[in-house]
């Protein structure tokens, strides 16, 4: 199965998606679609060989410009990994319990409009928990609204720093992303 992977930052989770799936029976990554032309992602897509697209915003919004990719590169499944704008219903439509992003926090605790990123580990500190971790789940028009898939934990101690708890939150998206997405790709 052919997979489209959205980011729009440096790309880390992509290029762990694009190395598990290499070679794989199960899927591969067929295109990269980023929502800024000068995020890292495209240059590790390049490297790696895989075809990239820069969709803005506002091309994001008419299906005229995205579908078209969509049945171009024959994909039947799409990752979020890092992709901050909001996905338009018609794409949500057209992949109906085939599109998942990953989030930063044990959903629903710190999801929601502007919980990403950094913005995400800083709100773990403040509110002092002591485990954050990592959310896989179904996308939907309500933003890190759907379906839980997978959740994975780590503890934190009360010196970790917001930068300290975005390190250990990251290895768990390193372990177990790629996993999750063959898992659900293997029962379609």
């Amino acid at each position: 199965m052919n997979i489209a992977v959205f980011a729009s930052g440096s790309g880390s989770n992509c290029e762990n998606l694009i190395r598990h799936f290499a070679g794989s029976d199960v899927a591969r990554v067929a295109v990269v679609i980023c929502n800024k032309p000068d995020a890292y992602v495209l240059e590790r897509a390049r490297k790696l060989g895989v075809p990239s697209v820069v969709v803005t915003r506002q091309e994001l919004q008419q299906p005229e410009v995205v579908m078209p990719l969509m049945k171009q590169y024959d994909i039947g499944f799409v990752a979020l990994a890092g992709f901050l704008p909001l996905v338009p219903d018609y794409l949500i439509d057209a992949f109906p319990r085939r599109m998942v992003n990953i989030h930063p926090s044990l959903l629903p605790n710190f999801g929601g409009k502007g919980m990403w990123g950094h913005h995400v580990h800083e709100a773990v500190k403040a509110a002092g928990e002591t485990e954050t971790g990592m959310t896989v789940h179904y996308v939907t028009p309500q933003c890190d609204g759907g379906d839980i898939i997978a959740q994975f934990r780590v503890a934190l101690e009360p010196t970790d720093t917001p930068d300290d708890i975005a390190e250990k939150e990251h290895v768990l998206e390193m372990q177990h992303f790629p996993h999750v997405v063959e898992e659900l790709i293997k029962k379609l």
